[in-house]
């Protein structure tokens, strides 16, 4: 109950919906104890007037007596039906309070995990796959809100109605009390035996449904890799083998359940046993009625459903606790990347790095080492090197993705961190290395970068034709409209990064971030995109990270990275000049275009 206590916030937000649903279990449970004490009023009284029938059996009396038996009769069946239809209204009642408060706190819940998921750092998505995400937000909220509705509403039905039967029948008699009520201790012992047993082959099942849902998550994803190698066969015994694990767990769990309810109804139908037997006796002696024993095994029968649920309430609490344990551990982790102000700005595009020092907390790997540059409002930095020399780092820590260890970066002279982040990142243009588009319309990829609603399909187009993508879209059917499918898989890996910088352009950034983004592009079809970014990069702040010299030789200022060190700096002219690492990486691709040209 611990990690359940989590839960507690909704509970008190939804206070009007539990305590109404509160109210309507009294109520309904009075009106299911209430036919008991009808029915041992009605036997007691066909019973003495079978007494004074047998006593005063004459011609006269037998119509008076059939007369008043029937109406007598008649009374107390129609009594017994409006008060199981009145319990039948309030049960309804109940259930569309605390069943529906269950499902709002679930709606909550769900926001909040995904809420909390956007603002958790990029390093969290590297330790954790996607699947084990998707399955906590969705199949361990859903075993959450098993404990939030029906769980929580039988146990305040259980509580209510035990408290309310026993003192009904304490009142009555407290010795047939006593022994109808024998079989508890033995069960109490048994639910704290199958709660613990629950609690852990839950954990187990939920760990293997996280594996599976990654598994099958990331096959579809690479489906088109798997095809290519022909793997179909190899993965297809490996989900088999994960699907086994699964069901393996699962029947762990179903075989505790199994044990507990037949047990459950063994205890109950002992208690039945005995209120007949004892209470026969006691009949007997005349210390109770025939009445009050029809009663008491009206009581125990009343009993049965909510003891025997026990095993259930109890399977679904600890089923959530280990859910909630799940949830929990992401919920808690905390986010690094908080913005410290709402502090609204405008953004000029001054970027300075001093002695900058990364390392990926994840994985240890230093990626930049006393990184230091600038680059003025207005002026473009173009930033090459190999792959893994620490090119991506810089716009990630540029974006402010990660916070650096040492040094500091300034934005417009202020330190990174005490700028408004959400302002911040409103006023960039991000092109990133890995290209991600939605399961939408290629307008509505475009438009994304924007939270502007009304954004003009003119701007729309302006920046498709900027970036060289425009043709290649009108030569679809549905031009705009088409949907590109999950991950943009319908369209060709050019298309999606040309699709990608006209998303960073239709926002009209004032600072305009390009990782690597034009390696899936030819030559001539890069030439024309870079001379269109040159006008609109006229009064805007231009970083272009790149492995290609052609991509980089028009800007400003051009600085080489080797092992995250800056080896060489200045423009292309200077570096070409230099006859250094720069000079010999333009050699090598022009020598590689005029191979490719022959």
């Amino acid at each position: 109950m611990n990690e359940l206590s989590q839960l507690n916030k909704y509970f008190w937000h939804y206070k009007r919906h539990l305590a109404s649903g509160i109210v309507f279990v009294v109520i309904s449970n009075l009106f299911g104890i209430f036919p008991a004490q009808v029915i041992r009023y009605a036997i007691d009284f066909v019973q003495d007037t079978l007494v004074v029938n047998a006593i005063f059996n004459t011609p006269e009396f037998q119509p008076f007596y059939s007369s008043a038996l029937t109406k007598a009769v008649l009374l107390f069946s129609g009594l017994v039906v409006i008060l199981a239809l009145m319990k039948g209204v309030f049960t309804y009642l109940m259930r569309q309070t605390i069943i529906v408060m269950s499902r709002l706190i679930e709606f909550d819940l769900k926001n909040d995990v995904f809420d909390h998921y956007q603002h958790l750092h990029i390093g969290f998505y590297k330790v954790n796959n996607t699947g084990d995400l998707m399955n906590r937000i969705s199949e361990d909220v859903s075993r959450v809100r098993m404990y939030l509705g029906p769980a929580i509403m039988y146990t305040i039905n259980m509580v209510i109605l035990f408290v309310m039967v026993i003192i009904t029948m304490l009142s009555v008699n407290p010795l047939l009390t006593a022994f109808v009520l024998t079989p508890l201790p033995i069960l109490a012992v048994l639910i704290y035996w199958v709660s613990r047993q629950i609690n852990q082959r839950s954990e187990r099942v939920q760990e293997k449904l996280s594996d599976l849902s990654t598994f099958v998550q990331e096959a579809f994803s690479g489906i088109r890799v798997i095809k290519a190698y022909n793997r179909i066969p190899e993965r297809e015994l490996e989900f088999t083998e994960l699907c086994n694990g699964y069901k393996n767990k699962s029947l762990d769990l179903v075989r505790v359940n199994a044990l507990f309810m037949p047990t459950m109804i063994l205890l109950i139908g002992l208690s039945t046993i005995l209120t007949i037997y004892i209470g026969g006796q006691l009949a007997m002696e005349g210390k109770v009625s025939p009445g009050n024993i029809a009663e008491f095994v009206i009581y125990v029968n009343m009993l049965t459903w909510p003891v025997a649920s026990v095993g259930w309430v109890t399977s679904l609490v600890q089923r959530a606790a280990a859910s909630q344990k799940r949830i929990n551990e992401f919920i808690n982790t905390p986010a690094d990347i908080v913005s410290p102000s709402d502090t609204s700005f405008e953004l000029k595009g001054n970027v300075e790095f001093k002695g900058v020092h990364f390392t990926y907390p994840d994985s240890g790997v230093r990626a930049v080492r006393d990184l230091s540059f600038s680059v003025s409002p207005g002026k473009s930095l173009a930033i090459l090197g190999h792959t893994g020399s620490g090119k991506s780092t810089i716009a990630n820590l540029i974006c402010r993705l990660y916070d650096v260890h040492e040094g500091e970066i300034l934005v417009d002279g202020t330190p990174i961190q005490e700028l408004n982040l959400d302002g911040y990142r409103d006023q960039i243009g991000y092109v990133p290395q890995e290209v991600f588009l939605f399961s939408e319309t290629i307008g509505n990829n475009i438009a994304f970068s924007t939270s502007s609603e009304n954004i003009s399909q003119e701007r729309v187009v302006e920046a498709a034709k900027d970036t060289e993508v425009y043709e290649n879209i009108l030569g679809f059917t549905e031009g705009f409209d088409t949907r590109v499918g999950e991950r943009g898989i319908t369209l060709s890996g050019g298309q999606k990064q040309r699709i990608s910088i006209a998303r960073a352009l239709v926002k009209q950034p004032q600072l305009l971030i390009f990782d690597d983004c034009l390696s899936a592009v030819d030559t001539e079809t890069e030439e024309r995109i870079l001379n269109n970014l040159k006008r609109i990069m006229k009064d805007k702040t231009t970083i272009i990270i790149s492995h290609r010299v052609s991509s980089v030789k028009h800007c400003n200022e051009i600085i080489v990275l080797e092992d995250g060190q800056i080896i060489e700096q200045g423009s292309h002219t200077d570096l070409l000049s230099k006859r250094g690492y720069y000079h010999e990486i333009h050699e090598q691709q022009q020598l590689e275009i005029m191979n490719a040209e022959d």
